[in-house]
């Protein structure tokens, strides 16, 4: 009954389980929530004066230097880090810094995070040409 589309992944070239294949939501919500929970510690330990309204503003602003910095350099954030994961480019390898720079301000927005194609991959990883796939 409908038509089959084969698994996550599969249109990449990625395994459909283990190392390289296509990172599940439920990991990629967590490595968020990590990452989301220590820009707001950096915010507001040592950015806001101990405000917590200023420390949401700031977090946001930490949270694309961190995004930027370390999926530019390594590969992952923190939060990825901690739950396995990483970002990849669509053909392997590592992403280039435009295109973490153009994630990580989609990602910003937030729209284009929660809608996402039948790999699993929201549009802010599809426009940057980008999967997020397990360690």
């Amino acid at each position: 009954m409908g038509v089959e589309f084969g698994y996550r992944g599969q249109r990449l070239g990625l395994p459909e389980e283990g190392p390289g294949s296509v990172a599940r939501p439920g990991r990629r919500i967590a490595a968020l929530f990590i990452d989301w929970a220590l820009c707001m510690l950096i915010a507001y330990g040592l950015l806001s004066g101990g405000r917590m309204q200023s420390a949401s503003n700031w977090a946001l602003v930490v949270f694309a230097v961190l995004s930027v910095l370390t999926v530019g350099t390594v590969g992952f954030t923190p939060g990825k880090r901690l739950v396995g994961l990483r970002v990849a480019a669509e053909g392997g390898g590592r992403i280039s810094l435009p295109r973490v720079v153009l994630r990580t301000l989609l990602l910003l927005v937030i729209i284009p995070a929660v809608i996402w194609d039948r790999d699993g991959r929201g549009l802010h990883d599809r426009l940057a040409r980008s999967v997020e796939v397990r360690i």
